[in-house]
């Protein structure tokens, strides 16, 4: 078993390879009577799709979403809505001459292991690309969460040590790396096209804020809503770490600095500070929901590196193809929907537990 299922009330799962004739995903739990189009879920989609500027892959793919089953006359219909994106600009060619050869940084090696045999074709399952059908589906998701006013934004806050000083969400899309900050945006534009004319791959930081979740969502102990974030952007491809809140600036923190004071402003009780993320003991407590996520080096790089061959023996590698020099910039919406995902899995949890 592959495990390709995310979610228990709102589930998703998703197939397809990079170099495969199709991708897609079948989503269950979308409650009846929503009104949706394929051009809700494809505005997200243009916004991750690769062959958009210098920054990204140049693999020319429209990653056009086609709805195949669940909407009925514009509106869902309570049953499993089903998606697919056919991969049109497929190019195996680069990947011949080293399909057997271990890259460096890349699950070819790990998967050969599980399971004994491996798509060589671009990254097969393990590629990137999979995650257009997370996006896709939580386009739907977030489409329901505005509904209930929640908002989820991410957003390139890092990229070669360049850190976005200021958070301006009307920044994020006025540039080709995502960024909030203008005067840092060029600075990493400048960074990722100097590192790809050397053969070269950044790695990044992206956060992301999800405002006007309600308190009270998530589970104590094992379910924590902390840890169900964590595993769901730590599910992403090429993503290292997660932080929550302060994140491991807390460990640095004496209590009286950590500790998010509470206040009460009109009929609401907020915290002065958000040092928490916007959870306690793995529940909402009503604050924004603040993660971040570190984004390595993407693996697939043309400049030279040693390996082995399948059978061990001492080889040079360099892997040409189509390749972000920096996956950071398109991993933005991913995390969007990642977390979009797991607030809305939460959120039906509670209302059954409510019994709303």
């Amino acid at each position: 078993m592959s495990y390709s299922t995310f979610g228990k009330y709102f589930r998703v799962t998703t197939w397809g390879e990079s170099h495969g004739r199709a991708i897609g995903a079948v989503i269950d739990g979308v409650k009846p009577n929503l009104p949706l189009s394929e051009e809700d879920i494809q505005k997200d989609l243009d916004r991750r799709k690769p062959g958009l500027s210098a920054f990204v892959s140049p693999r020319k793919e429209e990653d056009k979403v086609e709805i195949l089953s669940g909407v009925f006359e514009g509106k869902t219909t309570g049953t499993p809505i089903s998606l697919i994106i056919y991969n049109k600009d497929v190019d195996s060619s680069k990947y011949e001459k080293i399909k057997q050869l271990i890259r460096p940084g890349h699950a070819m090696f790990t998967y050969m292991k599980k399971y004994g045999i491996y798509d060589y074709r671009g990254g097969g399952r393990a590629s990137a690309r999979e995650t257009a059908m997370r996006v896709a589906a939580g386009a739907i998701a977030k489409k329901i969460l505005a509904e209930k006013g929640i908002k989820i934004v991410a957003y390139v806050r890092e990229v070669g040590g360049i850190v976005a000083k200021k958070i301006d969400y009307a920044e994020i899309q006025k540039n080709p790396v995502n960024c909030p900050d203008k005067d840092a945006a060029k600075k990493i534009e400048k960074a990722i096209l100097k590192v790809r004319g050397e053969g070269d791959s950044l790695g990044g930081i992206v956060e992301v804020v999800a405002e006007n979740v309600p308190g009270g969502i998530g589970d104590p102990v094992f379910d924590k809503l902390d840890a169900t974030i964590a595993m769901a952007l730590m599910s992403i491809p090429a993503v290292k770490g997660v932080e929550i809140g302060a994140g491991f600036q807390a460990g640095r923190m004496k209590g009286s600095e950590s500790n998010d004071v509470f206040a009460k402003r009109g009929n609401k009780i907020i915290t002065v500070t958000n040092n928490a993320g916007g959870i306690l003991g793995g529940i909402s407590n009503g604050m924004p929901i603040l993660a971040r996520v570190a984004v390595k080096p993407t693996s697939s790089i043309a400049r030279e590196q040693e390996t082995v061959d399948i059978e061990g023996r001492k080889q040079k590698i360099k892997v040409e193809g189509r390749h972000d020099p920096c996956i950071a910039i398109r991993a933005v919406p991913v995390v969007e929907a990642m977390m979009a995902l797991t607030i809305i899995d939460a959120l039906m949890k509670q209302e059954m537990v409510r019994g709303a």
